[in-house]
């Protein structure tokens, strides 16, 4: 099996240093390297050779990774735990094309919603939607949580440069009531729109934020209960609980069930999106993704640059036993990037029973974290530099600034491109005592080099570049699923906490007898006698 041929290679080249890699392979830096979709990945600076991408390749077949992705391009069923197809792929398929599933086409399908968000955020732009009192909107505020905050609140910063400027966009996601008061304490109701996003219209958090919002609103609009419909549209299929609410039911934007949260921020989910860059720099988004999809689903392996950077974090994770990723990108514009694959990889990969119901026995689903460079360099990097813990990184960056201010762009690009560098090469004890460093010192300011990065280029930050920076991601997920046999498309792990949720509220309140652990019991204890002196 590749896996144990991969154990006993790993065994022999685990030793070998980067340095020596490069020493041994002048053209290392221009091979070791792939291009698609507006992006380039150089990951020559990963602890690999030749021989490690053969197997690494013949890993990805021997678990079936292009039948498995082909079966989720075609619709099949793979979520089998939810007995769902997997296809946010169908979201950006073009116009015209056709993919059919259980009897309907879903692109068809897709358009159509597509066709509803851009009539409606032209009404927005241009003047013809009022609110209640006639004024035109200027304000809007998506509900929503996880995937249906953690997308739009990333896309609406990553093109914050595309976006109209006369637009106020505000996210509320927190059940705790600080989020929604601070999102709002400067808004005008007469001017403010409300997106409600949920696809049961039953979501706790969001459903809580959004009868506060409707509170809110009422009480700034003489609480005239039409206004609730000029105030608020819902991206929900719920059409039941949308209607009770006070939303006009043509003003509700569907999504479908082969849609998972966190891969949904180009559906109606994207409503926020659509609304600050326009319905045609949103359609170069999709465009983006969909560049990505067919690049994964067609491109050689050895040039697939999802399933490669699938298959090292699967080195980095199974082999070098690395617990962590680090997703560094130089633009600030990114600064949510990091924590939106959070929820791509960690709600995905998080799993410890493979699809036929048995554990897992090799490591899943790595923390990611990560925070926009340069800021990071001055406060975790010290860790990954010269810590003994090795943390694979991802950095990204683009040739052209959106704001070339001075020699700003040059810094940040240098930064970026020395810090691989570092962490790749080092700095010998020989070299740091040839400057001058007394011996004692010279333990501390050795770097050890041999920690490995991929390199994420292109040309400027676009819309239709994030939707491959995503798509990039999403796919790699995908590919680390399939290695190690999980389902990356269910999350039964959030469940639970949210059913004992709902057991512990009205006992709050209440002087019912608790019966949790006795460390639930007291805590309850405590809070029911801090209400009571509220």
């Amino acid at each position: 099996m590749a896996s144990t041929r991969l154990q006993h290679h790993y065994d022999e080249i685990s030793g070998l240093h980067l340095r020596d890699l490069f020493a041994g392979d002048p053209t290392r830096g221009e091979r070791l390297s792939a291009e698609a979709a507006g992006l380039r990945l150089d990951y020559s600076k990963n602890r690999i050779t030749d021989e490690t991408l053969r197997l690494l390749l013949e890993l990805a077949g021997d678990a079936g990774v292009a039948a498995r992705r082909d079966a989720m391009f075609a619709g099949e069923r793979i979520n089998i735990t939810e007995n769902r197809s997997v296809l946010h792929v169908a979201l950006r398929m073009p116009r015209g094309s056709s993919l059919v599933v259980d009897g309907r086409d879903v692109v068809a399908d897709v358009h159509e919603v597509l066709d509803r968000m851009a009539a409606f955020v032209g009404r927005i732009h241009s003047g013809a939607w009022t609110g209640h009192t006639g004024k035109p909107i200027t304000n809007v505020v998506n509900i929503g949580i996880g995937g249906s905050d953690l997308g739009p609140v990333m896309a609406y910063r990553a093109l914050q440069h595309y976006s109209r400027r006369e637009l106020t966009f505000r996210f509320v996601s927190n059940v705790d009531g600080t989020d929604f008061v601070e999102a709002t304490r400067d808004l005008d109701p007469e001017q403010t729109l409300f997106i409600v996003c949920s696809k049961t219209f039953t979501t706790l958090e969001t459903m809580t934020n959004a009868g506060t919002a409707r509170d809110w609103l009422l009480e700034g609009l003489g609480a005239d209960e039409s206004a609730v419909a000029k105030h608020f549209v819902a991206v929900s299929t719920n059409l039941e609980e949308v209607a009770r609410f006070g939303i006009d039911t043509d003003n509700a934007f569907g999504f479908w069930d082969w849609v998972g949260g966190r891969y949904s921020m180009d559906s109606a989910i994207g409503l926020s999106t659509m609304l600050a860059i326009g319905a045609e720099q949103f359609a170069e988004l999709l465009a983006g993704f969909h560049a990505m999809d067919e690049h994964f689903r067609t491109a050689p392996p050895e040039q697939n640059l999802p399933l490669l950077m699938g298959l090292l974090a699967v080195w980095y994770s199974d082999y070098f036993r690395a617990e962590t990723v680090a997703v560094l990108p130089y633009d600030q514009y990114l600064e949510r990037f990091p924590a939106y694959l959070q929820q791509l990889t960690m709600e995905s990969n998080g799993k410890s029973v493979r699809l036929d119901s048995t554990p897992v026995d090799v490591p899943t689903g790595a923390v990611y974290w990560g925070e926009p460079g340069t800021n990071g360099q001055h406060s975790f990097y010290q860790l990954i530099h010269q810590g003994t813990r090795l943390i694979p990184c991802d950095f990204i960056c683009f040739m052209q600034s959106l704001n070339p201010l001075g020699d700003h762009h040059d810094l940040l690009v240098a930064n970026v491109f020395a810090q691989a560098e570092a962490l790749a090469f080092g700095r010998t004890a020989e070299e740091v005592a040839a400057e001058g460093t007394p011996d004692w010192l010279v333990p501390h300011r050795t770097f050890a080099g041999n920690r490995p990065s991929n390199v994420l280029t292109a040309e400027r930050l676009t819309p239709a570049v994030l939707g491959s920076l995503v798509a990039l991601y999403e796919h790699s997920v995908f590919t680390q699923g399939v290695i190690w046999d999980i389902n990356p498309f269910d999350q039964w792990g959030v469940e639970l906490g949210k059913a004992l949720a709902m057991r512990i509220v009205p006992e709050l309140s209440s002087s019912d007898e608790l019966s949790h652990d006795s460390s639930t019991n007291a805590l309850i204890a405590r809070y029911r006698a801090a209400r009571q002196r509220a």
